[in-house]
């Protein structure tokens, strides 16, 4: 059976690219064949083979089957900016159908397979669509990486209810340390444990090197 989970975040820059990293790895470690996909991406870097989002190499280099960028990352715009902006001004649309295309396409790899929005639920493709509706077409379970900071109850809380009235299935929510941790952090998770209806999955400690990290101690539940 092929498993495909969408993780979104309650904002954007909670981590949700680390997040999968661990995901794809603790997938990997007990045996599937896994694969990162990023169907749009905004914001480049040079490397001496040309330009590439950051987070799809992440997810492309953590994946335990061989894909080529594109697979990863079918749809890329240089600037740092909401993609339906982007897509207006360059006349790039960005369809649903295309999206499903390379989903097919990692489908026939993988039968773990991580996908990763742009932002936070309601992140638009186009002046039509949103992130949202391609996941309710897909019927793909999610997962939400919530950056404990302050407002994150809220953000989680809303994030939740928008997924359930979807009629989607979250399976649930992994706490990511963002910033270094202060007295209340403990607090924010204690309350989403009680206002949140999905399962917990575990927390990500906050990481100045996510280079060094040691997988072995990241306590994560694996949604299955």
């Amino acid at each position: 059976m092929i498993k495909k989970f969408f993780i979104t975040g309650t904002d954007t820059n909670v981590g949700k690219t680390f997040v999968s990293k661990i995901l794809l790895r603790k997938a990997s470690q007990i045996g599937y064949n896994t694969a990162g996909y990023k169907p749009v991406a905004s914001g480049c870097k040079k490397t001496p083979l040309g330009f590439f989002n950051h987070d799809a190499i992440i997810l492309r280099e953590n994946s335990s089957v061989i894909l080529d960028y594109q697979e990863v990352n079918p749809i890329l715009f240089f600037e740092n900016a909401p993609p339906h902006f982007l897509s207006k001004i360059y006349n790039r649309n960005i369809k649903m159908k295309n999206l499903s295309l390379g989903l097919k396409k990692i489908v026939k790899k993988s039968n773990w397979i991580l996908i990763e929005g742009a932002g936070g639920w309601y992140t638009p493709i186009s002046y039509q669509d949103t992130f949202s509706d391609w996941v309710k077409k897909e019927k793909l379970i999610v997962i939400i990486v919530i950056g404990i900071k302050l407002g994150c109850i809220n953000h989680a809380i809303l994030t939740e209810k928008a997924i359930l009235s979807e009629k989607l299935e979250c399976r649930g929510w992994i706490a990511n340390h963002t910033i270094p941790e202060d007295k209340y952090n403990l607090y924010y998770i204690q309350t989403l444990q009680k206002y949140m209806n999905s399962p917990f999955l575990g927390t990500v400690p906050y990481l100045q090197k996510k280079n060094q990290i040691n997988f072995k101690k990241i306590k994560i539940i694996l949604p299955e």
